[in-house]
């Protein structure tokens, strides 16, 4: 991925009649020299004393952001590009303030953003070709990035439903055990009854018998003493 760091080494018009003017002025061209020595945290310097001078001076602004940038100080470069967007009145200047404002949210991963960032760049400068190609890389980002979410819902959705029917699954095993237990139990109660049940008619049916058979003993007692008188 290319992205391209505008730096502003052309100053605007700045008059050059009152002292502190030209005390602003050449404290920009002292950072410029010391930026394009890779010299960033002398430069940072210089801009930042420029903007004592004239805190209302967007090139300022803008020169210490991109000092900052290439120090790694990310959030510190989009607050100075932030407030110097909000001042600056010249089109190529702002073109330059989104472009580079785009490349640290693309750098981010904040892609909507950053392609927001580009888009004002280039509404400011249409015929700059560095910030349409970054556009053009940040909104395939974006593209991939969307099907990616929508394959990763996906994927999450079909997982849920997985677990939800091997949960369903589970749950249909569980009942089908306990079933099972209680038409063993159901069963062996059934068994018991019916054991206790035969145990019963058996015992009711020696009883009869038991019952029939002293009947007729006292019949046989009972004639034989009639037997026994008569005769």
């Amino acid at each position: 991925m290319r992205h391209k760091v505008y730096v502003l080494m052309a100053l605007v018009c700045i008059p050059a009649m009152a002292y502190s003017q030209k005390t602003e002025r050449e404290y920009l061209r002292s950072g410029n020299k010391l930026y394009n020595d890779s010299l960033f945290v002398k430069a940072e310097v210089d801009y930042r004393k420029a903007l004592e001078i004239n805190p209302q001076s967007a090139t300022a602004m803008y020169n210490l952001g991109n000092a900052l940038l290439m120090q790694q100080k990310v959030q510190e470069a989009m607050e100075q590009y932030d407030a110097a967007s909000r001042i600056e009145k010249d089109k190529g200047l702002l073109a330059k303030i989104y472009h580079n404002m785009g490349v640290i949210l693309q750098s981010s991963k904040q892609i909507p953003q950053c392609i927001e960032a580009y888009k004002e760049s280039l509404r400011n400068n249409p015929k700059d070709d560095e910030t349409r190609y970054n556009l053009a890389l940040a909104q395939k980002q974006l593209k991939d990035q969307q099907q990616q979410q929508n394959q990763d819902q996906n994927e999450d959705q079909q997982q849920e439903q997985k677990e939800d029917e091997q949960q369903q699954n589970k749950d249909q095993q569980d009942q089908d055990k306990k079933d099972q237990q209680q038409n063993q139990q159901q069963q062996q109660n059934q068994n018991q009854m019916s054991k206790e049940n035969a145990e019963q008619l058996l015992n009711a049916v020696m009883q009869d018998e038991k019952n029939i058979q002293d009947k007729v003993k006292k019949q046989i007692q009972v004639q034989g003493r009639k037997l026994e008188k008569d005769w």
